[in-house]
Parts: structure tokens; sequence; C-alpha cells
């Protein structure tokens, strides 16, 4: 016997399941359906297991698509304040770590915990351990044909999110929904990853390994000012994964080692006031001492006192410090990113309610679509935020 609802949900992550309980309490009745064993597993894992759940600055700035205008509606029906509300309502303790970026004192699973609760409390469905074999439309109605049954309904929301972190279950099922109903999918990548380096620049800095500096990432695009951090690959902390959301590959970027500082005005006063002070000297004051042998050795600065440095010598390791190149030989790709940017092209849908516009009763919410935010907290907002728009324009049958 095929069972009929209101709306099926496929996906259940964080937009899946805010969507499933929202639209449940508008008096749907909604069925979520997921392969997963687990529901929520990107939420489980994100920030260290404490659920970077929001951002205090949340706004549309923050984010990436080819159609930059399209995030405004929903993040503006739906804000961070509306989410937070909804954590302090469940008594979830969160604070804030850094930037705006709010977490759980505890664990992310309060948040799956809370989100399953409301699905509970309205009357939405979840069904997990579902491979979906087909989806059909005919008569007005999706065909959603499961290894557990088939399930109708007159409206299908597809939050399958995107390619990002495999191990969690991430597939491109999303994206093939969308073309089977005529949608175009954008040249999707990974985000919010790690670089790799070339041989010789791993060959030279992996010895750095776990080393962190504050420094200022930029290009032509974005800058962002946050930690980086050596790997034995390359390149990653907060700033690495900002500014790699911005980067194309071949494409080379700057690095502001020392942002808070003009070190060519402090080396030219040093050189004055202490002439006999080692050029490398003053590099260990700034830096950790393996970084400043290894950045030195690199550049071939010369070990000699600042009395002996010309002012050309000088304005070159200032330039350097301040605009460090760099040129990675990729990312690590999906498999460590943390989303995928691109995805279902946002010029075919509504921006009120995420419906398709060529596609009655089909909607996209969440990571599949093409709105990609910043690292911390905004991807779960945009999650939030597409998820009620989607949810409002869901209507019973």
């Amino acid at each position: 016997m095929t069972q009929k609802y209101d709306a099926i949900i496929i996906g259940a992550g964080a937009a899946g399941l805010h969507c499933a309980w929202q639209a449940a309490a508008r008096g749907l009745r909604v069925l979520l359906l997921d392969h997963a064993k687990q529901a929520g597993k990107k939420i489980l894992i994100s920030g260290g297991g404490r659920c970077n759940f929001t951002n205090l600055y949340a706004s549309p700035e923050n984010y990436l698509s080819e159609n930059p205008h399209f995030c405004k509606s929903a993040l503006s029906r739906y804000t961070q304040w509306d989410f937070i509300g909804l954590v302090e309502k469940h008594g979830i303790a969160y604070h804030e770590k850094t930037l705006g970026q709010l977490f759980c004192d505890d664990s992310a699973k309060a948040i799956v915990r809370m989100l399953l609760d409301e699905c509970d409390n309205h009357g939405a469905r979840v069904q997990l351990r579902t491979e979906i074999t087909s989806v059909d439309y005919q008569d007005e109605l999706y065909l959603v044909s499961t290894s557990q049954g088939n399930y109708l309904a007159p409206q299908l929301v597809v939050a399958c999110g995107g390619l990002s972190m495999p191990k969690l279950g991430a597939t491109p099922f999303g994206y093939q929904l969308a073309e089977q109903f005529g949608h175009r999918i954008l040249p999707v990548r990974a985000g919010l990853v790690p670089f790799t380096l070339h041989e010789r620049d791993k060959d030279a800095y992996s010895e750095l390994s776990g080393l962190a500096l504050d420094v200022t990432a930029e290009n032509a695009r974005a800058s962002f000012k946050e930690a980086m951090l050596f790997t034995h690959r390359g390149l990653s902390g907060p700033a690495m994964l900002q500014i790699s959301s911005y980067w194309w590959p071949g494409e080379s970027f700057s690095v502001d080692l020392l942002p808070q500082l003009d070190s060519l005005a402090e080396l030219q006063r040093l050189r004055s006031e202490r002439p006999k002070l080692g050029l490398r000297s003053v590099l260990q004051q700034w830096f950790p001492k393996r970084f400043a042998q290894t950045v030195a050795e690199q550049h071939q600065w010369p070990d000699k006192n600042l009395a002996d440095c010309s002012n050309a010598m000088l304005e070159s390791v200032a330039n350097t410090l301040h605009a460090w190149p760099v040129k990675p030989n990729g990312t690590e790709g999906y498999r460590t990113a943390e989303v995928t940017l691109g995805g279902v092209d946002t010029d075919q849908l509504s921006s009120k309610t995420m419906a398709s516009k060529q596609q009655p009763g089909l909607f996209f919410i969440g990571e599949v679509v093409d709105v990609t935010g910043w690292l911390g907290g905004y991807n779960f907002q945009w999650a939030w935020a597409s998820a009620y728009a989607c949810a409002e324009a869901l209507t019973p049958q």
C-alpha cells in the first residue's frame, strides 16, 4: 500500500529536520526520508562536536552565490535570533567562542535532539535507513520509491546536502534529482577546505605541522584575518578555510604574517637603536623559532646584523612578511571540505519560497542550493532560514 503525505522531505540533515518540524507545526502530514542510520550527522561532528549552530553577525554579505541577492529574503525572515530563541526554549546552554560564533556548551547532540523532539512534538515522521530507488512525478503527485515502500505527496523537498564529507554519507543525489526535473547545476567544488602544497613547499614547511599563526589571507576577491595552521600536507586553520572558498586552482594568494605590525618601520627603528641585533633574532622575536628559521632559509635572508642590512634588504623582508606568497597545489577535496560550493542554480528557484519555478511542488533547501556561507555558523543559519522559507510555503492538501 502506498502511503500519502502532504510533503516528503529527502535528507535528514540540518535543513531537512528544521523544515520537517516547521511544516508539521503548520498542520502538514510530513515524511522525512534519509538513507543514513542517524539523523543530523554533520551537525554532530561540527564545531569539534559542539556544533557552531549560528553566528551573531550572519548577513547576506557572508554568503557566496552566482546571485548574491538570492539569500536575502530567507535570511531576513528567519534570523539567527529566531534560532537562538529555539535553542533557549529547549534549555540548551551555549557560548560565543569568537567572531560571533555560537557553540553548545556541551554536545552537538543537544541540537539534533532538539530538532527530533520538535518533529515528534508536531507529528513529523522521520524515517532513516531508507534507500530511495526512484522519484517520479505523475498526476500532480511525486511517487518516491524506496527500500521501505512507496510514498506519495504533491510536494517534494530536496534537502540532501552537497558532496562534502562523503564518509558521513554525502552523495550527489540532490543534484541528480534537480537535473531529473530540468534544473541547472552550477559547477560544484570543495569549499572551506585545507590546502595542499607542492612537494617543494611541503618539504620545507611540513616540519612546522601543528604551528599556528594569526594572519590575514587575501586575494582579489576576499580577505580574512584569522589563524593559519601548518599541517603535514599543507595549510589549514580558519584563514585558509575561508580563503579557499574564494580560490581557484592555479591561483596564488598572499598572507600577511604580521597584520598587527609595521615590520619595515620596526626593522628601521631597531637598526637605528640596536644595530648589532641580528636580522634572524628579530624574526624569532616576532615568530615561533621554528617558523622564523624556516622562512629565513626559504627566502635566503642573510644571518647578519641589522647594521649590515641595506634599506632594500629590509624592504624586501618586510614586503615578504606582509605578502607571503602561497600557490597551493590544490585542496584536500570533499574528504575534509566543510561545504560544497555551487549547486542548484538559484535563477530557477523562488528566493521567497525555495520552490522550483518550472516544476510544480518541488523545493530545494540548504547546501544543495548555490548558496554557501563563510566558516563560523553561517551555513547552518542558511539551512535554518531556507528550511523555514520552504516550510512556510508548503500547504496542507
